[in-house]
């Protein structure tokens, strides 16, 4: 997903996106998951020369990603799409000057609590934690290290700061996170059920698509396993007083006042996939150092005045 916050933020992409030409080279690439410049030239009835203005339109916005292979007859770019999904905020929201909110970033190792099965794994952008598919190693102090944590089925719960001032009641919760499904090895078709709770209420599920492995992580360090979870989707999940949303779309109508997320209270973050999940397929969570957005947890609390003071 590429979340863009303001107009003014996405002009690279929607200058992109104004004309017929790249709308038909994005077409293409998501019809056939990848094409060289001679096939997108060829197919688009253009010449080489007049295709790359364009292509280097659609890298610089972000919407697709070029890769350049080798090959015994030289070398050759590859053009793929990048994201799976575009999201703009049209008008700025009036916390944005950080005034009636608080930020935390909570490294993807530093679970409170857990319970999962194999395979199963951890690792920091060095080296794995203790040994994979060892589920004990998820209780090593190690683990606070993890840039990346990956299960077959179970959960893993974070602890969130509650920071609320005295006399303020919490609006809305932003989660982001990278997220994917765990197969064994790769496999982009390997569709995976997560369910999302806070606070022990189950805001929503997400199927996520695949594990993915087609090419190498933006940030995922160069001794990470070729064959092994390489990148995933970037996910925002927001809850608020007209229901919870996942990029922009309502994925269920349980509010903030469903959560009990009172000044006092802790916030706690649960990822779960279930026993008997129609697709039990795993949960990989890339952190910082992984994957292709080089972030951890992403957490806002947006918060204002309490209306009743005997809360």
């Amino acid at each position: 997903m590429l979340y863009i916050k303001n107009i003014e933020e996405g002009r690279k992409v929607f200058n992109a996106l104004g004309s017929e030409l790249r709308i038909e080279i994005i077409k293409l690439l998501i019809e056939h998951t990848e094409m060289n410049m001679n096939e997108l030239a060829s197919s688009l009835g253009v010449t080489n020369g007049a295709l790359t203005s364009h292509i280097r339109k659609l890298e610089d916005s972000g919407i697709i990603r070029v890769i350049t292979e080798h090959n015994g007859h030289g070398n050759q770019k590859i053009c793929r799409v990048n994201i799976d999904r575009l999201l703009v905020d049209i008008a700025p929201k009036q916390s944005d000057d950080g005034k009636n909110t608080y930020t935390t970033d909570i490294k993807v190792g530093c679970f409170s609590d857990y319970q999962i099965l194999p395979t199963c794994g951890l690792a920091s952008n060095r080296a794995i934690v203790g040994e994979v598919d060892d589920p004990r190693y998820f209780a090593h102090p190690d683990r606070f290290k993890a840039d990346i944590v990956w299960f077959t089925k179970g959960y893993v719960e974070y602890m969130i700061p509650n920071m609320v001032p005295p006399h303020r009641q919490i609006d809305q919760v932003t989660i982001s996170l990278e997220l994917g499904s765990e197969a064994p090895g790769i496999n982009s078709d390997w569709p995976s059920d997560i369910t999302i709770c806070i606070n022990n209420v189950e805001v929503g599920m997400w199927t996520s698509p695949g594990d993915f492995g087609d090419v190498q992580g933006i940030f995922t360090p160069d001794w990470w396993f070729p064959n092994w979870n390489q990148y995933g989707l970037l996910k925002m999940i927001v809850v608020n007083q007209s229901g919870t949303f996942m990029d922009g779309l309502k994925i269920s109508g349980v509010t903030i006042e469903d959560l009990n997320l009172g000044r006092r209270n802790p916030l706690k973050l649960k990822f779960e996939v279930k026993e008997d999940a129609a697709n039990a397929g795993g949960l990989t969570i890339f952190g910082c150092n992984f994957g292709n957005y080089n972030q951890d947890i992403k957490v806002r609390v947006h918060y204002s005045p309490v209306k009743n003071e005997n809360e």
